[in-house]
């Protein structure tokens, strides 16, 4: 892509093409982007991290999935604006895209509803068996053994919820109608009537059914160990629609196959993609998805066009909304780099 000082370019992450060349969330596509004053195009290649050499000379980037760390913006003294495909921050560096003036926004539009949605789905399929129920069906198994092992019923058991942000919130609004007692453990206080919010290691011993939909972070890394694993009852369930490695794999396959859980509903794993022979697999009581329960029509929808309006709104030189990283609005690097732009008069 040239470099063009008069037009704003934005590179798309090269994971999102597929191999005939289009995009991958089609039937939605990236023709917001196409008006003038814009060009946009796939980077060259599919790095990870993403190097230097792709992102010199943008002025936008659509992220996707590969890492963006520190060394990734060495000498990238043009980029304003890095705009999420999603709303996880694990592998962007955050702090160091706010020191160079650069814009990190999310899309929650597209992700809230249908992430949540997926949590209520896995706590349901795990209430019901669903997992041991498909594969007797299956096996055609119509004696006795189809009702085994027995379900679990919600009503009026304990929904813990681990990080209560808009997908906490958002499950716990949609399992209104099963009348449980909810937990929720969040780092800033939570005032809500019918939610109690209790220190970690209450919600575990206390919940019957524990959502985990936390960030990634450094202290959530391995937040559920062996030992906090140890606090579930073994009647319940553990489901995780954040981040695979918040939670020590390697624990809580041991406490599903020794029964000292019920089962686990997962949509993500640790590590991504995982291998064949993981003994996770193997276990009976464990259903999930490989990353992809929330990814409905909605969901990309909502996030292809919230990206794309992000990086219009930086084309005309206005502050985009959903940023990750409010303080770089006070750097003057990111407010010098957007004043290009708003030469404009608001249009891109």
């Amino acid at each position: 892509m040239p470099d063009d000082r008069s037009t704003f370019l934005i590179g798309v992450e090269r994971g999102t093409r597929t191999p005939d060349g289009s995009f991958v969330f089609a039937p939605y596509d990236l023709s917001p982007l196409e008006v003038d004053g814009i060009r946009w195009a796939f980077l060259a290649e599919d790095a990870r991290p993403l190097t230097p050499g792709l992102l010199e000379g943008l002025d936008g980037l659509y992220h996707y999935s590969a890492p963006v760390t520190e060394g990734s913006l060495d000498g990238v003294d043009r980029l304003v604006l890095l705009a999420r495909h999603g709303v996880g921050l694990d592998f962007v560096d955050l702090q160091a895209c706010t020191r160079r003036g650069i814009a990190v926004t999310i899309t929650p539009q597209g992700t809230t509803r249908p992430m949540a949605s997926a949590a209520v789905a896995l706590v349901l399929a795990c209430s019901h068996r669903l997992h041991e129920r498909d594969r007797t069906l299956h096996e055609g198994d119509w004696g006795p053994g189809r009702f085994l092992p027995q379900g679990f019923g919600l009503t009026g058991r304990a929904l813990g919820v681990i990080g209560y942000g808009r997908i906490g919130r958002e499950v716990v609004r949609l399992m209104a109608p099963w009348e449980m007692d909810v937990l929720v453990t969040q780092r800033t206080p939570v005032v809500e009537e019918g939610v109690r919010q209790v220190p970690l290691e209450t919600l575990l011993a206390e919940s019957d059914v524990v959502v985990v939909a936390c960030p990634l972070t450094e202290e959530t890394r391995g937040l559920l160990d062996a030992r906090r694993l140890g606090l579930m009852k073994p009647t319940a369930f553990l489901v995780n629609v954040a981040r695979g490695a918040i939670v020590d794999q390697r624990a809580l396959v041991e406490a599903l196959r020794e029964g000292r859980l019920a089962g686990a509903g997962l949509d993500v794993v640790d590590p991504e993609p995982l291998p064949a022979e993981d003994p996770l697999l193997e276990l009976p009581n464990v259903v999930g998805a490989p990353h992809s329960l929330g990814y409905t029509d909605q969901l990309v929808r909502g996030c292809v066009e919230s990206a794309c309006a992000a990086l219009l709104s930086a084309a005309a030189g206005r502050v985009p909304a959903d940023l990750a990283n409010p303080a770089v609005v006070d750097n003057p690097l990111f407010i010098e780099k957007l004043a290009r732009f708003d030469a404009r008069g608001g249009q891109p």
